[in-house]
């Protein structure tokens, strides 16, 4: 799959509305793929279909309805072919304490970020065997350590990233790849308030200066597209990121001392008043009506 073998070939990208989910449309749509555009916002996806340069498909789902998804794998096979490489990108984040989080938020959360990306994988992986295709599974630096104020987006990242080792194993032998996209501070509505929202900005003052950057979605998207064509185990954006993979055992601790140092001085009041849903995506997502077939992978 590597350079000019992307030319022609199906890409399904989850989450394409906005945000990194677009930017990877865009970028394997340059690099000649044809897209299929997977979301909840389907007029936004629209918007992004008319900026890619080449052939693009629209599909409004969510990723955790199975029937919804089923469908639209489906549909995806007749209108444009077998996919050749999948992207589980679609993803929420909430913050505020646990304790006082709404339940079902906190839930969905998780439904979105793991359940949706076990269904993704359910529904068309019968067209990677059939391509010997590559299956994307976008998680975050919130599994290596998790980070207090959003358990429910780190328990489900962490989620994400083990069922993608798991499936790595199992599809090994049908000959298909399974990467894992580890997303450190990227430009994102979801991060757009970054520097005024109470938690997100004690998160990453905590950091160092070269670890606190926020990397642009177009830039990422370059990062990804390179790591599909090399069909990678791992990507990591920024790409320093490899080198804290070592560490990993230590960073639990790590993390949450640091965490825990940074958020001591936040007023209560402000991380009550700023705990929620984050970004124009979530909220969409949120506010849209669930379907009443939507059930577990």
């Amino acid at each position: 799959m590597r350079g000019s073998v992307l030319e022609g070939r199906i890409a399904v990208v989850t989450g394409a509305a906005r945000g990194v989910g677009a930017a990877l449309a865009r970028e394997l749509s340059a690099h000649g793929m044809r897209v299929a555009l997977l979301g909840r916002e389907t007029a936004t996806l629209r918007s992004v279909a008319r900026t890619l340069p080449g052939d693009a498909r629209c599909y409004g789902v969510d990723v955790t309805d199975r029937a919804g998804m089923t469908r639209t794998a489906a549909e995806v096979a007749g209108d444009m072919g077998q996919a050749s490489v999948v992207v589980a990108n679609a993803g929420i984040a909430a913050t505020g304490p646990f304790e006082t989080a709404d339940p079902e938020l906190w839930e969905r959360v998780v439904g979105v970020n793991l359940l949706g990306s076990a269904t993704t994988a359910r529904v068309f992986l019968p067209h990677l065997v059939r391509t010997r295709g590559y299956f994307l599974q976008i998680a975050s630096t919130a599994a290596f350590g998790a980070a207090p104020m959003m358990s429910a987006y780190c328990a489900s990242k962490a989620g994400a990233e083990s069922f993608a080792l798991s499936l790595r194993a199992e599809m090994a032998p049908a000959g298909v790849g399974v990467g894992i996209a580890y997303l450190h501070w990227t430009g994102t509505a979801m991060t757009q308030d970054i520097d005024e929202h109470p938690v997100l900005r004690a998160l990453r003052s905590s950091q160092p200066r070269f670890a606190g950057r926020v990397h642009e979605a177009e830039q990422v998207a370059r990062w990804l597209r390179h790591g599909v064509e090399r069909r990678a185990a791992g990507i990591y954006c920024p790409p320093w990121l490899r080198l804290m993979q070592p560490l990993r055992p230590l960073f639990p601790f790590v993390v949450a001392r640091v965490a825990r140092r940074g958020l001591a001085h936040l007023d209560t009041a402000a991380v009550e008043e700023a705990a929620g849903i984050l970004g124009a995506g979530g909220l969409a997502d949120w506010q849209a009506p669930r379907p009443h077939d939507a059930s577990p992978p």
